[in-house]
């Protein structure tokens, strides 16, 4: 599909676990930012071009859709998303 052609990385739009790939990948430092070309499995939508900006050592601004998706997403010490607010959190184990 030439919507999607030079993608590295794919964005499920249903589960935060995408987010790790370019997290892990990047390895931003605090105060860095890298736009990402990925695919987003969405619909109508076929791509989505998000950029990831490493706010501290366990927080993300992550920016969308042309800026109309903002949000900051709390990861663990691996980049796992912990937190994306009004979407995904972890729950505590028992």
């Amino acid at each position: 599909c030439p919507a999607v052609a030079g993608c590295i990385d794919l964005d499920l739009g249903f589960s935060p676990s995408t987010n790790l790939l370019p997290i892990r990948r990047l390895g931003l430092a605090v105060g860095q930012g890298a736009e990402v070309r990925a695919a987003w499995l969405g619909f109508p939508e076929l791509t989505l071009e998000p950029l990831y900006r490493r706010i501290d050592v366990a927080t993300y601004r992550y920016e969308s859709a042309g800026g109309r998706l903002v949000t900051e997403l709390e990861v663990d010490a691996s980049g796992f998303v912990t937190r994306y607010p009004n979407f995904w959190q972890v729950e505590a184990g028992s």
